[in-house]
């Protein structure tokens, strides 16, 4: 397999990338460095090298027990004898032999053998000795050893399943309200949270993905790292946030009872709206970078993504209906749930990197957080509440006293509106 990145492995990694955005937004911000890294991590170029090395390719992809050859390229001359090392993160190839670019050596290039030993992911980063007259701060791989081709094109079949699925959950709802021309049923706590929610990591990925000073920011904390965001995240996170908007402006064409957004929701998004305000006078002041401005905002994504659904799911148990509500919206859900967790398995098997599900088990318990809501409302749908189309009729005592102490309890400031639709 040739010493580049494949189309497979990319989409495959996209894919991940678009879970871990969507159900952590960056929890654990991103991947540390381990602490063998850190030791020989080499200083930015101060003008007194008078050699560099770089690795042909950066990106690494091989079959387990598979062979390729990589160029190792020094440009400049040495002006005394320098061994070159390799160190590995992780044991995934046969070790590399030391290189020594004797006093005088001009422009050479040295080719390398990389035999796979063990299924992994790995950074080979390369260390000069002495480490002031070569610059080696290019000379690093990122290696990816799978156990089969097949597993990466299943992986990326999957990938593309779940981002359809996620992609095209959001309008069952949009032609439910635009069907009935009515939004009473659908949470207005949860819309709120949800395009806020989809706000920030927009703003996370374009900024990221577009803003070249950001962007060089990151790689300075992680120089061996690869820009996590891609072009696929955010056309996802833009199209999300559009389709919130949709329904957004539906609620203002589109009959709503007595639904407002709640005095709870108002509290906590006009504190997201305040701490954010202070995060950006302190990246303007330079204060913080704005790197770390972007995180904040992921922190933000990640309470939404934790408290969003629990409004709808009180409202719809409240009302003992699901009426208005739009199934099709969490079957969607599911669906990409689902196929997202089934994803991070194939890879971690083909990769032997299960450390990346079971070694963050609050980024994977995040995964199963927002399934656990779906199978929820699947419950509430197709067995509690099942033929409730008119939740009235289950509010509906047989005098008026008993309705005015049920829906007294039930606040259609707190709540949402329980008026007939």
């Amino acid at each position: 397999m040739a010493a580049t990145s494949s189309p497979a492995s990319a989409s495959a990694g996209a894919f991940m990338r678009v879970l871990a955005l969507h159900l952590c937004f960056f929890l654990i911000g991103t991947a540390a460095e381990t602490p063998v890294l850190e030791i020989i991590q080499v200083h930015v170029n101060d003008g007194n090298f008078t050699s560099v090395c770089k690795f042909t390719s950066q990106d690494v992809l091989l079959l387990d027990h598979e062979s390729t050859n990589i160029t190792l390229m020094v440009t400049g001359e040495a002006e005394e004898n320098t061994t070159l090392m390799f160190v590995q993160e992780k044991h995934v190839i046969k070790p590399l032999p030391n290189i020594t670019l004797p006093v005088g050596a001009l422009n050479d290039t040295f080719i390398l053998s990389l035999m796979a030993e063990n299924a992994g992911h790995s950074v080979i980063v390369t260390k000069a000795l002495p480490g002031n007259m070569t610059d080696v701060s290019k000379a690093f791989m990122r290696l990816s050893v799978s156990h089969s081709d097949a597993l990466d094109y299943a992986s990326d079949v999957v990938g593309w399943m779940y981002f359809v699925a996620w992609s095209v959950s959001f309008y069952p709802q949009t032609y439910s309200n635009w069907r009935r021309k009515s939004v009473i049923g659908l949470h207005f706590d949860f819309l709120s949270l949800n395009i806020v929610g989809f706000f920030v990591y927009s703003l996370f990925n374009v900024c990221l993905y577009w803003i070249p000073s950001i962007e060089a920011d990151y790689f300075k904390r992680h120089p061996y790292g690869v820009n996590p965001v891609q072009l696929n995240d955010v056309i996802f996170s833009l199209h999300a946030f559009l389709a919130c908007g949709i329904q957004v402006f539906q609620c203002f064409i589109y009959d709503r009872g007595d639904q407002q957004i709640s005095l709870t929701a108002r509290y906590i998004m006009t504190g997201i709206t305040l701490s954010s305000l202070v995060m950006t006078i302190l990246g303007a002041a330079s204060a913080i970078q704005w790197l770390d401005f972007l995180y904040f905002m992921s922190y933000v994504k990640l309470f939404i993504t934790l408290i969003k659904y629990i409004p709808q799911a009180y409202y719809n148990y409240r009302r003992k209906s699901t009426s208005g509500w739009s199934i099709g919206n969490i079957l969607l859900d599911f669906t990409g749930g689902s196929l997202s967790i089934a994803q991070m398995f194939i890879l971690s098997y083909n990769y032997n990197d299960w450390g990346s599900i079971f070694g963050d088990p609050t980024k994977f318990g995040l995964g199963l957080f927002s399934i656990i809501f779906d199978i929820f409302f699947m419950v509430q749908h197709y067995i509690l509440y099942r033929g409730n189309e008119d939740y009235l009729r289950v509010l509906e005592p047989d005098s008026q006293g008993q309705r005015n102490s049920l829906t007294a309890s039930v606040s259609s400031a707190d709540y949402g509106s329980t008026g007939n639709h």
